[in-house]
């Protein structure tokens, strides 16, 4: 049985009150004091024409890893697409559903509807740090995705491949409970990929973007259907 890590968005949780307002500041605090910035504004906006343009690359069923305020899955809920976001804050699910979008308070590493069946899995705005353990993520994203399924994921835009323990801060010093996170480039992520095929890798508006191809089933997986099933819009 997988045990998922400790949930992040919880404590004082700065980040639901961010998604109360739409706005920042918010941070990602490491132990050292060294901030980085959230992009909690675009996070809560519709999905500009980057997003779009991803998007348009996604194939079948989407499962959009740490939906957050739900921008993306409501973007292709309105295509008419079959699409799911998980996110392990309350605040992000109930922000999803309300832009009409299906989600399901979830971790990637919890069990999950369709698994195994997944067309296209989203890590997007910095996701990939997920875990603070990206090989590990990357198993666990290929077991979600149909044999030979795209994994879309957002890098971050330098060259670094780090992980740390931090916390989500406030302008007001409101702290979160501490996890493990990870910061990726393009090329460190492609150094995890192993087992993965690239299918390409582009820059727009600032932000980069990898595409990867699953190359086999997982023998965990549950028997193949056309589309991924979802369950329900909220977990229990």
């Amino acid at each position: 049985m997988t045990t998922s890590p400790p949930l992040p968005w919880t404590g004082a949780d700065p980040y639901a009150a961010a998604l109360r307002t739409g706005r920042g500041p918010l941070f990602l605090r490491r132990a050292d004091g060294w901030l980085l910035p959230l992009e909690v504004e675009r996070w809560c906006a519709r999905a500009d024409q980057v997003d779009r343009q991803v998007l348009d690359r996604c194939e079948g069923a989407v499962l959009d890893i740490g939906c957050g305020p739900g921008r993306l899955v409501a973007e292709l809920a309105g295509r008419g697409r079959t699409v799911l976001g998980i996110d392990v804050s309350a605040a992000a699910v109930d922000h999803t559903v309300r832009l009409g979008g299906q989600a399901l308070r979830r971790s990637v590493f919890d069990p999950l509807p369709g698994e195994g069946r997944w067309g296209t899995v989203l890590l997007m705005d910095g996701n990939v740090g997920i875990g603070g353990d990206p090989r590990g993520l990357l198993d666990r994203t290929a077991r979600l995705l149909v044999p030979g399924g795209l994994l879309i994921a957002e890098t971050a835009p330098v060259d670094v491949d780090e992980r740390a323990r931090v916390h989500l801060t406030d302008a007001h010093e409101a702290v979160g409970a501490p996890f493990l996170w990870a910061r990726l480039g393009t090329a460190a992520l492609l150094r995890y990929a192993r087992g993965w095929e690239r299918a390409g890798q582009w820059a727009a508006g600032g932000r980069r973007f990898v595409a990867l191809r699953s190359r086999k089933a997982s023998s965990s997986a549950e028997p193949p259907k056309s589309t991924a099933v979802i369950s329900s819009q909220r977990a229990g």
